[in-house]
């Protein structure tokens, strides 16, 4: 199935904005059974995008159109492509009170003009838009398929993973199938050398990376018949990677490492607290974006200056004045002291230097210690570990906290003897 992506709107050629929607779109077509073949971009010029529309038309099977369904009047999509097909554009009345719906909702009058989002070319299938007033549709005409998506990304991508997906993988003789395999602690360059040999030779399923703020996602997609075809077709590729990257791989499932951690402390009612001077409140503020966190989260205590880590955690004088505010030795007593002050069974911190000045040769900006401390029967174990980071100073304290999440969560697994996600 040969598939082409058609991009309206004047603001990309002229470099305005970046055409990320084809990017995302090319990545998700193969993992339905569809090839990318070719790339266009049109400005909003009636006899440019009829001709675009022509050329598209004649050398693909599915041509995918994102941008002009706005309201104004240099948002044509539709006419054109209504007028190129012969077919009428065609008031959808269920749509036009969802969007007069969606703006009352925001106490808002709907303009006149928010009218000619609810006109699709007649016997169309309507794509909704669950977070804008310009639904999208699917076009099927003598063989041929128009997608026609808004521009915006935060529209277009919802609308391509719940409606065009799922139906260009029925065209295609099946359903999609994904899992996401979660990875960190490895560089993008470096996990990419370890499975070359899987991404150059993979068919279906197909694997498709993700890199966020240090975490790598591997989404695995098989376009299957049934379900246990899928798990059939992934499992020697989810082995493969196990065997080359199981000592990165967190999980497999739709959860990141924050919301994995927080999950497995609720799950087996470890209560944890935090002690930070680097990150600022960074740590516990993630932790408290999850619902229910309450039930194990102690106290969040930020303790920046020298003084507030003796007075709130008891750190020692001598041992900062020994030491250094940035030493391992600080760092296991602020694990300590919150430990103590908060009676949790977990108890973290960090202290570091996040820049960009304040580092010297023996401590460079990025150097961060993470204490743990933790209790084992009556006894309270403490350790620390060092990190040195690069980048500037909001990028070490993301790193500085998702190392705490993934301390805490190897901590979890091997205290409970928990092996989430793995493959059996």
């Amino acid at each position: 199935m040969i598939c082409e992506i058609l991009a309206v709107g004047t603001e990309l050629l002229m470099g305005m904005i970046a055409n990320t929607n084809a990017q995302y779109i090319s990545r998700r077509l193969p993992e339905a059974g569809a090839g990318v073949y070719y790339h266009s971009v049109v400005g909003d010029n009636p006899d440019r995008i009829k001709l675009n529309l022509k050329i598209a038309s004649d050398r693909s099977n599915i041509v995918i159109i994102t941008g002009g369904l706005g309201p104004t009047k240099d948002d044509l999509t539709k006419e054109i492509v209504s007028e190129f097909l012969g077919r009428k554009l065609v008031l959808n009345k269920i749509i036009l009170e969802k969007i007069e719906g969606y703006f009352k909702s925001l106490d808002r009058t709907m303009t006149d003009n928010n009218r000619k989002q609810a006109y699709f070319p007649e016997n169309s299938i309507i794509v909704e838009n669950p977070n804008g007033t310009a639904p999208g549709c699917i076009i099927e005409d003598n063989g041929k398929t128009f997608i026609l998506l808004p521009g915006p990304p935060s529209e277009m991508i919802p609308m391509m993973d719940q409606s065009v997906i799922p139906y260009i993988s029925k065209k295609c003789g099946g359903e999609i199938y994904s899992k996401f395999v979660r990875l960190f602690g490895i560089g993008e360059s470096s996990m990419e050398k370890e499975i070359i040999h899987l991404i150059e030779h993979q068919s279906n399923p197909t694997i498709a990376p993700y890199v966020n703020e240090g975490e790598i996602t591997l989404r695995i997609t098989a376009l299957a018949k049934t379900p246990q075809e899928a798990e059939d077709l992934m499992k020697p590729l989810l082995d493969e990677l196990y065997k080359k990257l199981g000592v990165y791989i967190y999980t497999i499932g739709n959860e990141d490492l924050k919301a994995i951690t927080c999950r497995l402390l609720m799950e087996n009612d470890i209560k944890i607290s935090t002690a930070e001077s680097c990150t600022g409140g960074m740590i516990a503020s993630n932790i408290t974006e999850i619902p229910g966190i309450s039930k194990i989260f102690g106290m969040g205590i930020v303790a920046y200056s020298n003084e507030a880590k003796i007075d709130l955690l008891g750190v020692k004088a001598s041992t900062l004045d020994d030491f250094g505010a940035v030493s391992s030795q600080v760092a296991e007593e602020m694990a300590l002291g919150v430990l103590n002050r908060s009676e949790s069974d977990i108890g973290i911190s960090v202290t570091g230097i996040a820049g960009p000045d304040g580092g010297t040769a023996e401590k460079p900006v990025g150097l961060v210690y993470i204490g743990l401390a933790y209790k084992d029967g009556i006894h309270k174990i403490v350790k620390s570990k060092k990190f040195i980071f690069k980048g500037e100073r909001q990028k070490i304290r993301i790193m500085t906290a998702l190392n705490v999440f993934d301390i805490i969560l190897k901590y979890i697994k091997s205290r409970y003897s928990i092996e989430e996600g793995k493959q059996s």
